[in-house]
This record gives structure tokens, sequence and C-alpha cells, in this order.
């Protein structure tokens, strides 16, 4: 007599082949490999963890022109990369925020390295005449005050958007940026 294979039995083992396949594939998916990825992480948006005396000088500079105005700098981690020309793009960078206790994410500046100030003054014209291109200009929002500085071999970059700061004391950081090194003016 042959044996009688019910409807229930066999979808059942269909059912237990189905769940082992699902396992395998999940387990394999979150198995780690040896293999090196083919995109590199990209790099770093914040301060190194050494920063150089150039970057340091300009730093302290910072920090006392914002103190005239009674704001406070700090260091960032935060994945803050503004418009950029190809020069400031590649040079090393150190990234800082000034606290703005009713605006806590704005009040970034970036200080960019070179190796002498000659290449500081080309990179900062280089970034000035870039922001007046198209590319340039449709990477900020209209309106954005834009002011570039050079102080030795560093660059300062910072932006901000009068119009919708929240914080009032945001236009120090502007009024104390402006006392620093050379100036490059961007037109908004």
């Amino acid at each position: 007599m042959a044996t009688r294979v019910t409807p229930a039995r066999g979808f059942g083992a269909i059912r237990l082949a189905i769940a082992s396949v699902a396992f395998v594939l999940v387990a394999a998916g979150c198995a780690t490999s040896d293999i090196p990825s083919a995109v590199p992480p990209p790099p770093s948006v914040g301060p190194s963890l050494a920063v150089t005396p150039a970057v340091g000088l300009t730093r302290g500079e910072i920090v006392a022109a914002l103190g005239a105005q009674n704001l406070v700098l700090a260091d960032s981690q935060a994945a803050v990369r503004p418009a950029e020309a190809p020069m400031l793009g590649a040079a090393p960078r150190a990234l800082y925020q000034v606290l703005l206790p009713k605006d806590p994410t704005r009040g970034f500046i970036v200080v960019y390295e070179f190796a002498d100030p000659g290449r500081a003054a080309a990179a900062a014209t280089e970034q000035q005449a870039y922001l007046g291109t198209g590319p340039g200009r449709v990477q900020r929002p209209q309106g954005t005050v834009t002011l570039i500085r050079q102080v030795g071999s560093t660059v300062i970059l910072y932006e901000w958007l009068p119009a919708a700061s929240q914080d009032p004391s945001a236009a120090g950081i502007q009024a104390a940026l402006e006392t620093l090194g050379t100036g490059y003016p961007v037109p908004n």
C-alpha cells in the first residue's frame, strides 16, 4: 500500500526548505569580508587630532576676536563642507563652531592650511572668484554673506545667511572675523 502524503505535510517541508535558504542568505549578508572596499571612506571633515602650529595660531586669533564680541569658539566634528574652489577643497582643514544658543546648527568656521602665505593668497583669490561663478552661486542660498580672510599661511572661510539667522549674536561672528588678516570680498 502506498504511503499517503497529505497537503499539510508537503507544504510544511517546502516552508522549512524556504526558511532554511532564507536563514543562510541572511547569515551570509551579515558576514564580514577581508576584501577591501572599492570606495575609500570620505576624508575627515573635522579638525585633525594634531593641529599644526599655523592653524593653532589662527585659531587663537579667532578666539581672541570672538572674545571681544562675547562669543565662544569650539572644535567641531560636524559633517559640514561649504562650497569650495579646487585649492580649498584639496587643502587640509580644521572645522570650528561658534556656540550660538538660539541657533546651535550654525556658526561654522573653516580654517584651511597651505604651505606658505603665497599659496594661501592664491587659494583665497580662487575661492573669491569661484563664488562669483554660476556653480559657486548655486551652492549657497541667495543672500548668503561669505567672509574669506587670509591669516599667514591659512585661509578662514565663514558663511552665514542673515535673513535666516535665529541668534542675534551671529552678526558678531562676521564683525569679529573682519578684524583678522586680509579680506577677499565676495559680492552677495
